[in-house]
């Protein structure tokens, strides 16, 4: 046998490598405290691989992480944010392959289709990422007041965001609905796609080597309804954007979140491909005023 047809018989008998997705929480990769896991599958009904499959305890635990973060993340500077978001970006671009080759699988795209999906991801990214320090330029106002003041209003962040990622749109909603919670100084429990979380547990491994202090972002995958119920009860998550939740599911959390009278951003249809606009933004924002004599 010659030496070529050899090493062709080695190739055809290698295993592959498969990868063993991890939640992401608090800057490390632990499996789900339960143990359990539950089988993602492609458009065809293809077996791609296992995710963990979350628990409430891992829910509590990741708003624990988003809370220890949120002290340090909110008081950096907005400068440094965009340049840590920025950096997110590079390390996406330098990774499009596997994502261009995840987003095909979880919805059914042709290559040069989920290419494009990541691409507008990344760009996306990009785009969040120059508004961190010209938010309070539009969220902000000097305000006329009848006397001798300064009344000046600023933006600050709102706290804790647990996010329901799109159900659909597994990378580029997914990256729409993360970035402009971060960036103007939240933390965020993510709760990935039901049926498509492989994008979104890839998303960690880029956020854990991009500069993102640990905690920023909490990325949890399994059933939606099981995970987003304690979330929406959880006295120490301020606000939650309901974009992956069906109606039925949406009700019930919007109750839950009445009792801390947490922000809520309801679900409706969006074009995830188009603008975004400053809704998301501007949704998890507090303002400050602050009365402040003129002197004489």
């Amino acid at each position: 046998m010659s030496d070529k047809n050899e090493k062709a018989d080695k190739s055809a008998e290698r295993l592959g490598v498969l990868k063993t997705y991890k939640l992401f929480l608090g800057g490390k990769f632990p499996r789900s405290e339960s143990g359990r896991v539950y089988e993602v599958t492609d458009s065809q009904d293809r077996w791609l691989a296992n995710a963990p499959l979350s628990s409430r305890k891992d829910a509590r635990d990741a708003v624990v992480a988003a809370r220890k973060a949120f002290g340090g993340w909110s008081g950096a500077t907005a400068y440094n944010r965009g340049q840590i978001l920025y950096r997110v970006a590079e390390m996406l671009e330098g990774r499009r392959a596997q994502f261009a080759r995840e987003v095909a699988d979880a919805e059914g795209l042709g290559k040069s289709k989920a290419a494009a999906v990541v691409d507008a991801a990344v760009d996306r990214w990009v785009w969040y990422a120059g508004w961190s320090d010209k938010v309070a330029q539009i969220a902000g106002a000097a305000n006329p007041v009848a006397g001798p003041y300064f009344n000046l209003s600023t933006p600050e962040p709102t706290g804790v965001v647990a996010v329901l990622a799109p159900q659909e749109s597994s990378f580029l909603g997914l990256v729409s609905v993360i970035a402009p919670a971060i960036v103007t100084g939240n933390t965020a429990v993510v709760v990935a796609s039901e049926r498509a979380p492989l994008p979104a547990l890839s998303l960690g491994e880029v956020l854990a080597t991009s500069d993102l202090p640990g905690g920023v972002v909490n990325i949890l995958s399994g059933r939606t309804a099981e995970i987003a119920a304690p979330l929406a009860a959880h006295q120490d998550v301020n606000a939650i954007d309901l974009a992956g939740a069906d109606p039925e599911l949406a009700r019930t959390l919007e109750e839950a979140a009445a009792d801390n009278l947490k922000r809520v951003v309801r679900p409706q249809p969006v074009d995830w491909s188009a603008d975004p606009g400053t809704g998301r933004l501007l949704a998890f924002l507090e303002t400050k005023t602050v009365w402040h004599p003129m002197g004489v």
